[in-house]
């Protein structure tokens, strides 16, 4: 999939660059756009009603990451609007590979400025021993990530 063409998406975050995200040049510093990825998955939990962190079948269910990677394109800069789509590329049984691509609001219309990718981990945390375990994931989150990845659209 050559990175101009038009990508298949799930879930869309947007958001204006704050002045703090930016480096000395004024561009958004490359660090954030993992902040990015994270806080467009967390929102896109939210929109079914869950969460990264939640208590599941009697079981503290979180979403570490086990492989992050972001390809930078062209600068986004203070003020401008940036465009998240998270996309499933895949689901198994106890992890979910996404697909992130960025995008400036531009008066023509968008402008890819970055692409990344995420794998998260399904683990049980034991609260009590900090201890980190990888499960399966529940029947009722997995219902869930695949209707949203069933209703992405090219």
């Amino acid at each position: 999939m050559s990175r101009l063409e038009p990508q298949p998406y799930c879930f869309e975050n947007r958001r204006t660059i704050e002045f703090a995200e930016t480096d000395m040049a004024g561009i958004v510093h490359f660090s954030n756009f993992y902040r990015y990825m994270e806080v467009t998955e967390h929102a896109f939990f939210r929109s079914f009603g869950k969460s990264v962190h939640e208590i599941i079948d009697g079981e503290s269910v979180g979403w570490p990451r086990v492989q992050a990677s972001c390809d930078f394109f062209k600068p986004i800069r203070f003020e401008e609007t940036l465009i998240i789509r998270l996309t499933i590329q895949e689901i198994r049984r106890r992890s979910v590979r996404y697909l992130y691509y960025f995008f400036k609001e531009t008066d023509e219309g968008e402008e890819l400025v970055a692409s990344g990718r995420i794998v998260s981990a399904c683990v049980n945390i034991n609260r009590n021993t900090g201890e980190i375990a990888s499960i399966e994931i529940p029947s009722m989150l997995s219902e869930k990530l695949k209707a949203a990845q069933d209703s992405q659209t090219l």
